[in-house]
């Protein structure tokens, strides 16, 4: 059978027996919804069912309406007050993703030995017992060959019962080789966040009582992690308060703003450090909280130094050591003539925050970019020097805490084959020379997913024999997209669960279909906006319309149950110790351990008689109607008095605790600071390592033959890169500024447009000096700065759906960014580079 998209529906939509909705190809749309009455939820028969939307990390509590056993409508949960009803339009998204007649409706494998972009896998449907036999006969094999390390488990979007896929089942069957997803969406914004104020996460903004929102290459009301939220807030900020974008491009926050700074890419840390001068030379920082001159005389002057002993510090640390190292000569002069923003606008932003100060939300999002690091920790450093961290409208990054109950342990069921292995190597090489990875500050404790393809190749530290991957898609959604196809070719037997074929199912072995978690599966997520925290559960909606599993629960069983066959029931054995809190019963099951495990995990807070800061739950069966439990609100100043963590307890403008890091780092390598620098690739020598600075970002390609820096803009409609076969999502593309309806288009500035001799709507090649060429259409657009060519992340499928591919496996709709980006990274997070215009790209029109 040949691997077209209509053949995979046909095989697997017999063998699941065809369900309704599978079997007529029918996807909901605007005009079918708008022929079903209003749901009101009293009388129609129809109910409200609570569960979580994870469409992007925002993760909101979220209810769906049930009507004629069919998901109808989506709004946010009223009943979770980090959103109070407010959902984004990647929430309603769902509908077209749950009923898509183009999922993976039944287990199926490669017929095909051979693997590669050309090479049909020829898929046929399977069992699911016959699946997890495979499965299991695999990871069996690795470990009478003492070489289980070679078995790597991969992640995208999970939910926090993940530690049962995710962490254990690799752990007791002997791998070091549990690989997150972060480090290609993430990771280098957690440096800044970390070594400023001891924060390896996502901080909660005071939005509705902020008086400054300085949104710097993120876009609130589009991504990042408070978006329904944040779209609620803006107007309140527009109404009493200020708003600057600062971004090469307009994005939709920047249509709100009252200043919009187009600064050139890669060049943010110039802007930053120039910003934080102007607020020290003219008084501007926030003395309760950064402290005074002990005379009250302010001696901050340009290009010249400070005594330490004349300044008194309250919350932060190292404030003159910074002046003194770098931002003395970091003048709006100096920094004008490198970020392409004037001197009065930089002046103008320092004084609108001194202004507003500490009511002030710097929203940190840009720097994923060879050497970003450097930049996250400028830009974060300026909410220091305004007082807004832990301060009442401005940040927090703590939370007001939740009681859940987390994972049983699992040491018991390690034996010493498990235990031995899984100190061995990870095989994204964290901790080498050249890739500190200092998540939280310690050497190698971060991940680098997108070296795990370079690894593969090299079979470095060791070659990948078994692969389990489950919600990504790195051979589409990570840089250098061929290095994937490569290294996937290359790995003996994969298997993928997913809701849909992508371009990794084409290189695996087993395909696994998986209950979509907003409305199919148990499960629930945590997050925390508007200074609470929620715990949002995830339930079915109604019953599976297809042959699908739970990815963390159910499949995981059934692999269990065959090791066990197999002769090793440690899996089985650990899984079997999530008894029904309220019974007592163990599982039988993959449906009761989906199901004992959420109630386990969650028992604390549905718990009437659990001790808790925040609501009451009347049992279980409230939880579920409800859909969510509620904290506290964050009490501010928590963390104040030196209680920021890390080396100092303060806010750190000079990091005693990035320097520990480093130095474990060096020590590790028997090498210096200055040494890893350099295998990093950073500019910094000496204490400039330790402090926020400019560090001049690296391009790939020279400007005369590739005169554009790209810049890679996501989508507010793109949920989680699962959204490329929505209807839906190319009906209304024109809801990211510049983009166009049922089109891809690489947008660039009409001054750009005359010298380059290109037309608007015109279809163009683009090509960069490592990439593959993509194939696209030409907006010229006014919201983008010269220089610069910017286009929307999320088309340019080749293997995915009927709207997502013009051809399945061959032709792609539109194209891919990351086909055009070579593979590079920032050292220190791990953070695969996307961003700062490092890659440059020459538009050509057909």
């Amino acid at each position: 059978m040949k691997t077209t998209r209509r053949n995979i529906l046909k095989a697997s939509a017999v063998a699941a027996g065809a369900a309704a909705i599978g079997a007529t190809g029918a996807w909901p749309t605007l005009k079918s919804l708008a022929a079903i009455p209003y749901a009101s939820g009293e009388g129609d028969g129809g109910r409200w069912v609570s569960t979580s939307c994870q469409g992007c990390t925002t993760w909101c509590a979220a209810q769906v309406y049930v009507l004629n056993g069919r998901g109808i409508r989506i709004r946010g949960n009223p009943n979770a007050k980090t959103g109070v009803g407010n959902l984004c339009p990647r929430g309603h998204l769902v509908l077209q993703q749950v009923y898509d007649p183009d999922r993976l409706k039944v287990p199926m494998k490669r017929t095909n030995p051979k693997k590669g972009r050309n090479e049909d896998p020829r898929f046929v449907p399977i069992s699911w017992d016959e699946a997890a036999d495979t499965i299991a006969e695999k990871l069996i094999e690795l470990r009478q060959n003492q070489e289980t390390e070679k078995f790597v488990l991969m992640r995208g979007r999970y939910s926090h019962m993940h530690h049962l896929l995710y962490d254990h089942l690799p752990k007791i069957i002997g791998s070091p080789n549990n690989i997150s997803h972060s480090s290609i969406c993430a990771e280098a914004e957690k440096v800044g966040s970390f070594f400023t104020e001891r924060n390896w996460g996502y901080r909660d903004f005071d939005l509705l009582n902020t008086r400054y929102l300085l949104a710097w290459g993120c876009d609130p009301t589009s991504s990042n992690r408070m978006v329904p939220f944040a779209i609620n807030a803006v107007g309140r900020i527009q109404e009493k308060g200020k708003i600057c974008s600062v971004n090469p491009i307009l994005t939709t926050i920047g249509t709100k703003a009252d200043y919009w700074l187009p600064v050139i890419p890669g060049e943010d840390g110039a802007l930053a450090t120039a910003i934080a001068h102007v607020i020290l030379t003219e008084g501007l920082w926030y003395k309760r909280f950064v402290g005074d001159f002990v005379d009250g005389q302010n001696r901050f002057v340009a290009g010249r130094t400070v005594d330490e002993e004349t300044f008194q510090e309250i919350e932060t640390y190292g404030l003159v050591k910074w002046w003194n190292l770098e931002l003395k000569d970091r003048t709006p002069e100096w920094a004008a003539g490198v970020c392409g923003i004037p001197k009065e606008q930089i002046q103008r932003v320092a004084r609108d925050m001194g202004e507003a100060a500490p009511r002030v939300c710097v929203f940190n999002g840009p720097t994923m970019w060879p050497n970003g690091s450097y930049a996250a920790l400028a830009i974060q450093a300026l909410s220091g020097l305004v007082g807004a961290p832990d301060s009442f409208g401005g940040h927090t990054g703590g939370s007001p805490g939740t009681p859940k109950h987390g994972p049983n342990s699992m040491a018991d069921f390690q034996d010493d084959q498990a235990k031995a292995a899984a100190k061995k190597e990870k095989i994204d090489q964290r901790g080498r020379l050249e890739w500190p990875n200092l998540a939280r500050g310690v050497s190698g404790s971060g991940v680098n997913t997108n070296r795990v393809a370079d690894a593969i190749l090299a079979e470095d530290p060791y070659d990948v024999k078994v692969m389990i991957a489950y919600f990504i898609n790195p051979n589409f959604s990570a840089t250098e997209t061929d290095r994937w196809d490569r290294a996937m070719a290359k790995v003996p037997f994969t298997t993928h669960i997913a809701t849909h074929f992508s371009e990794f199912s084409w290189f695996a072995d087993l395909l696994l279909p998986v209950a979509q978690h907003m409305t199919e599966r148990w499960a629930y997520t945590t997050q925390k906006t508007q200074l609470y925290t929620h715990i949002s559960i995830q339930q079915p909606i109604h019953e599976r319309i297809f042959d699908v599993k739970n990815d963390e629960t159910e499949i995981t069983w059934l692999v269990a149950e065959k090791l066990a066959e197999k002769g090793f029931p440690n899996l089985l054995d650990y899984y079997k110790t999530y008894k029904d809190p309220e019974t007592g019963r163990v599982p039988t099951n993959g449906a009761e351990f989906s199901l004992y495990a959420l109630k386990s995990y969650t028992k604390n807070i549905w718990d009437p008689a659990g001790e808790k800061q925040g609501d009451t739950l009347n049992g279980w069966e409230d939880f579920v109607e409800k859909g969510a439990w509620n904290s506290i609100k964050y009490p501010y100043g928590r963390r104040l008095g030196g209680k920021f963590g890390g080396e100092t307890g303060k806010f750190e403008l000079y990091s005693e605790t990035l320097k520990k890091g480093l130095q474990g780092h060096a020590d590790r390598h028997g090498v210096s600071i200055d040494d890893v620098m350099v295998a990093c690739k950073y500019s910094a020598r000496g204490e400039k390592a330790f402090i926020p600075h400019y560090d001049p970002p690296r391009r790939e390609g020279d400007p005369s033959n590739f005169p554009l820096m790209l810049v890679d803009f996501k989508s507010r409609l793109n949920r989680e890169g699962r959204t490329g076969n929505c209807p839906w999502y190319y009906e209304f593309k024109g809801v990211d500024p510049g983009d166009v309806n049922y089109e891809d288009v690489i947008k660039i500035n009409p001054v750009d447009a005359r010298r380059l001799g290109l037309r608007d709507g015109a279809t163009v090649r683009v090509s960069s000096a490592k990439g593959s060429p993509i194939t696209c259409k030409l907006k010229v657009w006014e919201g983008v700065r010269p220089g610069v060519a910017a286009k929307t992340f999320g088309q340019g499928h080749w293997a995915y759906g009927r709207f997502a591919s013009k051809e399945f496996g061959k032709t792609p709709r539109g194209g891919n960014n990351n086909t055009l980006m070579h593979a590079d990274w920032d050292h220190l997070s791990g953070s695969t580079a996307r961003n700062g215009g490092f890659c440059r790209v020459r538009i050509e029109m057909i």
